[in-house]
This record gives C-alpha cells, structure tokens and sequence, in this order.
C-alpha cells in the first residue's frame, strides 16, 4: 500500500493529488518560468516514529526507516540497501587539516552505489503502481542500481546511455538482465523515454525533459535515509558539514529532506552545513549571482568524474545548499585520482572518481578557512573505485622480475617513495 497522499512543488508549495503524472517536467505551476521538482506529501500515520529515537532497529536494511518512506516494508523491493558504514578517516583528515572527517561509504551497497537508496523506493513504487517497465537514462550507476531491483521484482529494464559511459558500469547493468539502448547522440535520450512514456506508459525515474528538475520525487525520499545513518551512527548528534558528489542534486535534496525531518522533530539539535561538489560551477555560479534562475556553465574540459558532469544543475540543489547555508565547489581533473588513490591507501576505501571530488572540496574549503580545524565533517563517496577502473586505472601490465634479488630491490625503493611521500604529507 502506498503512503503518498499528493504532491507539493518545492518553489511554490502548490498541492497536487497522488495520482499526478510524473512527467519529468516538476511543477505544473512552475515550469513555465522557473521549474521545480515535486516533494512526497504523506498520509497521516499513527506509527510516527518517536522524537527521542531514530530507527526501529531492523530490518537490517534502510527499510528500518520505512515509517518515514512512501510505502510499507511489506511491499519493499529489497537487495539489504543501506547501512553503510560512517569511518573515521584520521590520516586522510589530517592531510586536509581537517582531523575529524568521517567517510560515508556508499560503496558498500548491493550495486556499489548510492543509488540504490534511489531504486529501492522507486521500484517498490513502480510496482505497487502496477509497472510492467522501468527506464532510466544513465551513465552508468543509476542504471546499474535501477537493472538490478528490476530484477529483483520481476520488472523488465532499460537503460538508455550513450558512447563514453565506463565500461564496467555497461556490463553490470547487462549482467542484471537490462536492455541497453546506447544513442550516439547523447540528447536524444530523453526524447527516446518521452516518447515510451506517452506510447508505452514505462515507469521513468529519471529526468527526461529539460530543463531538468530532477529525478522521480518518490526515488528522492530514499536519500533522506543517509541523514538518518548518519546521525544515527554519530549517536543522535549531526556533522557541522556534510560534503557529496553533485550533478542533479538528487542525493543533495534528499539528504536535505532527511536532515530537515530529524531537526523538526527533535531528534538533532541543528541542521549541518552541505556542500556540492561539481565540476563545471552551475551552482558555484548560480549562489554568487544570488538568483533562483540556476546559470548554465560552459563546459571548459572533459571530466574524468563523467556522472556529475552536467553543464546545469537544478533548483533542489540549489535550495539545499541556501536552506543550509551551504556551498558549492567546481573541482576539474587535476589530482582527482591522486586524491582517489590517498584514499585508498590512507583509508582502506576505494572510491570512484566522482566520488572523491567532496573530499577535493573539503580540502579547498579547508584552505579558505570556510571549515574549521575542529568541525566535524562528513564526506559521502557514492560509489565504489570499480565503477570506472577503465577510467582511474593504468592499462599497462605489471612488472616481472626475473630473481628474488630484483624483487626485494623493487620493494625496497617501492617502501622509500612511499615512506617519502608521507613525510612529505
């Protein structure tokens, strides 16, 4: 049974029953001018959960929180999403100058990513709807995360992507039994889901209108769970910051939402402070002209970070980062996997590519005294190093030795390059 009672624009505060067509355009009110994505307005429920508690402790998934969600645990499409470990990250934090940094490691979810917060809401709804086709236009982590609970709910897939997208990604979604529609134009992919919605009526959770507002606001309420954990795990206390990868800003206003619930009811004492990093400046740019209007940034370089690569963001992220007094850093390619790879060497995590680019905010921020040595800072990195090895990684094969005596040789100058480089830290 599905607990969505209607619709609220998030810019206007317009209401809209629950039977409203998610056509990708956000607000009908809105879009004209100014377009605005939807926000779930829930049934009242008499299972609210208490101010002085977080969870219900089981089940062993994000669905612990499913009073706060569109639909009952009884009808969640789940793969045990969630949960993801908050680790102190001490060495890496110390480097930055920011000693209390804690890493959020999305890699830990069933797909590798956090969109599977995403599609464990979006898929339980699709079904509950009575979907018989679920669809996505993605460069690669969102149709892999999508592919897999469609398989899970017996649901046919596609992924509509384009030339470029790592490879790695395409054989995931292909191995969960997706069909890839690969357009070598890459705006034609949103044409192509508009018109099977309008033929077909297939179940979109992505954005395909533009200008974007963002993804399916059903989707978006699995990212309130980060805030949850995070608090959860922090022991009812909330970070002074709480940095993530941006495109859309789906996880952003998600993790705003959640934040904005644990504060109105008395769980956190005060709300953190977000941080988008991106990588052309739509946000940076928007926030310093202080207009609502988001400015689309010229695209200068070829990102390695592909799947926050937009050239325009969206005003849900844009009122995350107002609401919360946040801020928005463009990071470009230079040291991004250098940073990847302190990472994983430091930490013990491996991160993709766009999953690293908070940390290269944090540092900057850092820099320019905005975060302080003693704040308490959370980075979330979204989704694991394997995503996009072909990407982050050298091609070349490694060296062979031909004695033990090279060998040693070898790991003797290996050991003092690296024990250089950390004093050098």
């Amino acid at each position: 049974m599905s607990k969505v009672a209607g619709y609220t624009c998030i810019r206007c505060r317009a209401a809209f029953p629950a039977d409203l067509k998610i056509d990708s355009r956000g607000c009908p009110h809105c879009r004209a001018d100014a377009p605005a994505n939807l926000e779930v307005i829930y049934a009242p429920a008499g299972d609210g959960v208490a101010a002085d508690r977080l969870s219900r402790k089981s089940p062993p998934s994000l669905w612990r929180y499913a009073d706060r969600l569109p639909c009952r645990e009884s009808d969640a499409i789940s793969l045990g999403e969630g949960l993801t470990p908050l680790l102190p990250a001490e060495t890496l934090g110390g480097r930055l100058g920011v000693p209390r940094l804690l890493i959020k490691d999305e890699g830990a979810n069933p797909t590798w990513s956090h969109k599977d917060r995403f599609s464990t809401v979006a898929v339980s709804m699709a079904r509950l709807t009575g979907a018989r086709v679920v669809a996505t236009a993605s460069s690669g982590n969102a149709g892999a995360s999508l592919a897999a609970y469609a398989a899970r709910a017996g649901l046919k897939c596609v992924v509509v992507t384009f030339a470029g997208t790592a490879g790695a990604m395409l054989a995931q979604v292909r191995k969960y039994g997706a069909t890839v529609v690969p357009m070598a134009d890459k705006s034609l992919r949103w044409p192509f889901l508009a018109s099977a919605v309008d033929q077909f009526d297939w179940y979109v959770t992505s954005p395909f209108h533009a200008p974007v507002v963002g993804s399916h606001p059903v989707g978006l309420e699995g990212y309130k769970t980060l805030a949850y954990e995070i608090c959860e795990q922090m022991e009812g206390a909330a970070p002074e910051w709480c940095a993530l990868p941006v495109c859309y800003g789906d996880a952003l206003a998600g993790i705003w939402l959640g934040f904005k619930d644990l504060f109105e009811r008395g769980v956190i004492e005060r709300l953190p402070r977000l941080v988008a990093a991106e990588v052309h400046g739509s946000l940076t740019r928007t926030l310093d002209s202080d207009r609502d209007a988001i400015i689309d940034a010229p695209s200068a370089f070829d990102t390695l970070a592909i799947s926050i690569g937009t050239t325009r963001s969206t005003f849900q992220a844009l009122q995350a980062l107002r609401q919360s007094r946040g801020t928005a850093v463009a990071i470009d390619n230079d040291g991004l996997i250098e940073m990847q790879e302190q990472l994983a060497a430091c930490e013990g995590i491996f991160a993709e590519l766009a999953s690293v680019t908070p940390l290269a905010a944090i540092g900057s921020l850092r820099r320019r005294g905005v975060i302080g040595a003693s704040d308490r800072v959370v980075a979330i990195t979204t989704a694991s190093g394997l995503k996009d090895l072909d990407r982050s990684a050298s091609v070349s094969a490694p060296q062979s030795f031909q004695s033990v005596d090279d060998a040693w040789q070898h790991l003797r100058k290996n050991m003092q390059d690296r024990k250089a480089g950390k004093d050098a830290g």
